[in-house]
């Protein structure tokens, strides 16, 4: 590789000769790079980064950041010292997702353990799709998808990590196709006849995208209406299945969610597997967000009925905080569904005539060849706290949100959507100027400006952060979540005091 001839000069003449006695990468240099990285790492990220005095971002405007991180890419490199700037620079201007006020997404905080882990993936630099190549791996994803299966309450079945919750939804889709229509896989789409999915109205949105992906198509995701709590409710998946039959489409899959994104709600299973059961439709749960609650012997009554399920989409990267990406689908099925649909039985990988079990190359139960290892993380950190860790740490924010909301009771201005289900508490924050004015007719149109002003304000001054969106015809309401291992009642208090400070004077 580092010997080039020049077309244009003949076969004798070499260009950019290299002594080839000598490696290209100086691993002195190198792996002191490395050790100087880790100490910015511990330093900015793990110990600034979740220090309450400090800031969650370093807020900077698009063209500022652009100059500050330098980032044009020259034809020579740059000396070590000037890339440890650079790398500082990208752990300082980044934002502390691991910091406890960070509220704004269903990740964050962090686990050290499972930090450890992601370091020795990175390390390994492993690809899991065969035995040879991967074996610490085959067999430690193989013991985790168990694992987290009996917790489902199945004592067999089938399972892969996926790069994401989405994939998972979008696996499962594509799984109860085949099974209905095997023969898609080869002829494709054109002797199918219409499919339907049914779905909430608050479901994540990559049912709609896997339908289009898929080439089912966004007008056949059938949208089932939810109650005041944000729930799928049964009787109107029953009707809406039955009329979707009478008008000659063939309903094949039910997505149900299990810890919404926006209210945290989780659909009722045990009815909707009756009413998939009735109609003979794959059940699919997308418990990317709630499936830790499996963990609490206090809260798995909220997944009542999973284990009637066909297919589950479960994201340890988020209340566990397992750290990104963590997502694992797992089936009930013990026909090798998944190989069977997705292999292509690549003749330079998956030689049937291998010295070992060439069951254990599992490669081709994905779409991707190349897959990254995403089970050590977890399997790292379920080994260090156990199960009764997990479970505390469910447990324990299940009690920060019910601290949260008793004290949000007691403060003028803060109105809840409804007594949160789950860890997401969605709320208004009205300034005392409009207290009192309900009633106006512009009072709507005032209120879904406070959150955005609120948000811009809090994220110049670096001090937390938290999401907002409008939902249905509720205008812009804030929703924390609240299950990072590092917080603690005072930053529950600091963050109603924040929204308070920050949102008092409009």
């Amino acid at each position: 590789a580092c010997v080039f001839q020049s077309p244009s000069c003949g076969a004798d003449k070499q260009v950019g000769l290299r002594d080839l006695s000598e490696p290209l990468i100086d691993h002195s240099e190198g792996q002191l790079f490395l050790s100087e990285t880790f100490k910015i790492i511990v330093e900015e990220v793990l110990c600034k980064g979740t220090d309450v005095t400090q800031k969650v971002c370093d807020w900077k405007e698009p063209e500022e950041l652009a100059w500050l991180l330098d980032l044009e890419l020259r034809a020579t490199g740059e000396p070590q010292h000037k890339l440890l700037e650079r790398v500082k620079d990208v752990a300082k201007y980044s934002i502390k997702t691991s910091h406890p006020r960070f509220f704004n997404q269903l990740y964050g905080g962090v686990d050290y353990h499972s930090l450890a882990g992601r370091f020795l993936t990175e390390a390994l630099n492993t690809n899991l799709f065969t035995y040879e190549v991967a074996p610490v791996f085959v067999l430690m994803e193989n013991e985790v998808l168990r694992g987290l299966r009996q917790l489902v309450g199945w004592t067999e079945g089938d399972g892969i990590f996926c790069p994401g919750g989405s994939t998972s939804n979008m696996f499962a889709m594509n799984l109860a196709r085949y099974q209905l229509f095997p023969e898609v896989k080869s002829r494709g789409l054109w002797g199918l006849p219409r499919l339907t999915v049914f779905t909430s109205s608050e479901s994540h949105y990559s049912v709609k995208k896997g339908a289009a992906y898929l080439g089912i198509g966004t007008d056949n995701v059938i949208v089932v209406k939810v109650d005041d709590g944000g729930r799928m409710i049964p009787k109107d998946l029953d009707e809406k299945i039955m009329l979707a039959k009478s008008q000659g489409t063939v309903p094949f899959l039910v997505s149900c969610t299990a810890g919404t994104t926006v209210q945290g709600a989780f659909d009722p299973l045990d009815h909707i597997a009756d009413v998939c059961e009735k109609h003979k439709l794959w059940m699919h749960v997308d418990a990317a967000w709630g499936g830790s609650v499996l963990f609490s012997k206090q809260h798995r009554h909220l997944m009542k009925g999973v284990d009637r399920a066909n297919s589950v989409g479960w994201n340890p990267h988020k209340m566990l905080v397992a750290g990104l990406q963590c997502s694992a689908l797992l089936l009930q099925d013990t026909t090798n569904l998944l190989r069977r649909c997705h292999s292509a039985s690549a003749s330079y990988l998956f030689q049937q005539d291998k010295f070992y079990d060439v069951n254990l190359d599992v490669g081709d139960k994905s779409v991707q060849c190349s897959r990254k290892v995403d089970c050590l993380k977890l399997w790292l950190m379920w080994k260090a706290v156990g199960s009764a860790g997990l479970e505390e740490r469910v447990d324990k924010a299940f009690i920060h949100v019910r601290y949260l909301v008793e004290e949000m009771k007691k403060r003028e201005g803060f109105q809840l959507l409804h007594e949160p289900e789950f860890v997401n508490v969605c709320f208004w924050f009205t300034p005392p100027s409009m207290r009192g004015n309900e009633k106006h007719a512009d009072y709507q149109e005032r209120l879904a400006k406070v959150a955005p002003v609120i948000k811009e304000r809090m994220m110049k001054q670096g001090t937390m952060m938290v999401g907002y969106q409008p939902l249905g015809n509720k205008v812009n309401f804030f929703r924390v979540i609240a299950f990072s291992p590092l917080l603690s009642k005072k930053d529950m208090d600091f963050f109603l005091d924040e929204i308070e400070r920050l949102g008092n004077d409009l």
